[in-house]
């Protein structure tokens, strides 16, 4: 009876499909191992996203953005993401923006952490991760570079609120932090009038007291 089915059912691949029974099965295994994959990566995804809706859940709510006004870069870095209780902030070209609403990206354990609680313009300009960049000095950069870093300026412009400017930092010159004055002063232009004047004089008086020698020997 078994083998009158199997034989049926044969003769039914055949018939339908035009395929040899061999044939039929592997493609039918074929398709099943596709569906199994297809559906285990669409599964994987809605699971991602739903964990990661729980996790937007459990944070606390966002706090309207505060004012700092013009703060130093040491003062920057307390905004890094590790308190909790303050706001998330990075700077772009001097500017500082809040950026708590992407503290899944920003935030301790995120992608772009290390640019958090700093000026990152020259590792944004670059794409670069190494921790050389991670600072607001742009010279030498290329004009594609320069171009990129505007694409990101813009950007956190459009998504984000200013909140505050890094305090730029003024060199100090060798003679500012000696204390001694880097050009002549009129005191020291006055201080070497009178041995010129001296020098002058001098001469004049010696010349006034070998004239009458040679006078006298022009007489002789």
């Amino acid at each position: 009876m078994a083998l009158q089915l199997w034989e049926t059912l044969k003769e039914a691949i055949v018939a339908y499909t035009g395929l040899a029974p061999s044939t039929f099965f592997t493609v039918l295994a074929l398709l099943f191992a596709v569906y199994y994959v297809v559906s285990g990566l669409f599964g994987s995804t809605s699971d991602h996203h739903h964990r990661r809706h729980i996790e937007e859940e459990d944070l606390p709510p966002l706090r309207p953005p505060v004012q700092l006004g013009e703060i130093t870069e040491e003062e920057l870095r307390d905004y890094d993401g590790s308190d909790p209780n303050k706001p998330l902030l990075m700077a772009i070209k001097g500017q500082i923006y809040d950026v708590s609403q992407s503290r899944m990206f920003y935030g301790p354990g995120g992608p772009y952490a290390l640019f958090a609680g700093k000026d990152a313009s020259r590792a944004l300009a670059k794409m670069s991760f190494e921790e050389k960049d991670l600072t607001g000095d742009i010279s030498g950069l290329g004009p594609f570079e320069l171009e990129a870093l505007q694409d990101w300026e813009y950007k956190f412009s459009e998504k984000y609120v200013k909140v505050g400017t890094v305090k730029s930092k003024v060199p100090v010159t060798e003679a500012e932090s000696t204390g001694e004055p880097s050009e002549s002063t009129p005191r020291d232009v006055d201080a070497t009038k009178p041995t010129e004047d001296g020098h002058s004089e001098a001469a004049a008086v010696k010349n006034d007291v070998t004239t009458p020698s040679n006078v006298d020997a022009d007489k002789e």
